[in-house]
């Protein structure tokens, strides 16, 4: 048929591609409510569980299924450490999220390094890689073992990139390996504070102890799966705990080398949109390269009676996020090349 509709009428009422959930920082626990470290915002430890539940009934009964839920860290909060209750507050929350019909790829965050050792989590439930996908003939998109990275593509011409935004960082790592060595000099030559989660009078605020950074072994690695991605015309879809674009972040939130994951980010055409948790009040922006930075509200300071989860649906030339209680709608359009063909 020569009728087909134009690009415009195609934008207009383009077919949509798939669907993915979203959600960030539930940071669990068996406590009544408390505050955060400032003592400024409300945190809702216990009902944090009830809001899992109800984003999981809710993805269930969507009419479009989601493909996957992207759960962006911190799933249990640091104090359960305290109790001796880590383990069995994440079995609690990971038997919650066996009700969801569809994967979920865990991102790792401070909190889970608050809760167990890096060689923990590489044997737990929280680590998703066997949900990667390999590219055959380029063994460089491979990860290595030393940092909790992988990528996959839940639908055609789309690829998703989970990056360890804690591969740099003095969080669950063996204080007498050679890397917490060279993480803690990186963190003290920019944080001269006593208290390392204190980010008074720095330049550069992030360099606290609660974030961490990318290694230069993950941003190439990183840096070759997105040239493959450019080559093969597909959309990317980042994923990381820490924010890494200021307009989208407080600042204090931001990975310690944020500025060298923009670098390799911005020198791809293929990279739409980066996903991060973190900073419980949310953030968005769209950077000068056409790439959308969101950061998504935490549940953890979401009030019984609201919600904090999304759905980011696909389309050929634009995502949308259907957000719910907290986390606002957003319309993400393609740059004009970037728009996918179908």
């Amino acid at each position: 048929m020569d009728d087909k509709p134009s690009p415009e009428a195609l934008s207009e009422s383009s077919e949509r591609l798939f669907s993915f959930g979203v959600i960030a920082d539930v940071q669990y626990a068996d406590l009544e409510d408390g505050f955060n470290f400032q003592g400024t915002r409300r945190r809702y430890y216990r009902h944090s569980l009830l809001h899992l539940q109800g984003a999981i009934e809710d993805w269930n009964n969507e009419s479009s299924t989601p493909c996957c839920v992207l759960q962006l860290g911190d799933i249990i909060d640091g104090y359960n450490a305290q109790y001796n209750a880590s383990e069995k507050s994440l079995e609690l929350v990971m038997d919650t999220f066996k009700r969801l019909k569809v994967p979920v790829h865990h991102t790792w965050g401070n909190h889970e390094f608050y809760n167990f050792s890096r060689e923990y989590l590489t044997h737990s439930k929280l680590n998703t890689k066997f949900l990667e996908d390999q590219i055959v003939h380029h063994p460089e998109t491979m990860p290595s073992e030393d940092y909790y990275a992988y990528h996959f593509v839940p639908f055609p011409k789309f690829r998703f990139v989970l990056l360890d935004a804690y591969d740099l960082s003095v969080l669950g790592m063996d204080q007498s390996s050679p890397k917490y060595e060279q993480c803690m000099k990186i963190l003290r030559e920019h944080n001269p504070n006593t208290e390392l989660n204190s980010p008074q009078g720095l330049s550069e605020p992030q360099f606290v102890q609660f974030n961490g950074g990318f290694s230069q072994e993950q941003l190439n690695w990183l840096n070759e799966v997105l040239t493959f991605s450019d080559t093969n015309q597909e959309k990317v879809v980042i994923v990381s705990h820490l924010p890494i674009y200021p307009d989208a972040s407080d600042s204090v939130c931001l990975a310690w080398n944020y500025r060298d994951a923009l670098a390799v980010i911005w020198s791809h055409e293929c990279v739409v949109c980066f996903f991060a948790g973190h900073t419980h009040d949310g953030g968005y922006s769209e950077d000068p390269f056409g790439v959308y930075h969101v950061s998504l509200e935490g549940v953890i300071e979401t009030a019984p009676d609201s919600q904090a989860f999304g759905t980011v649906h696909v389309y050929p030339d634009k995502m949308t996020l259907k957000g719910r209680g907290r986390v606002p709608d957003r319309i993400m359009n393609y740059k004009k090349e970037r728009a996918v063909h179908c």
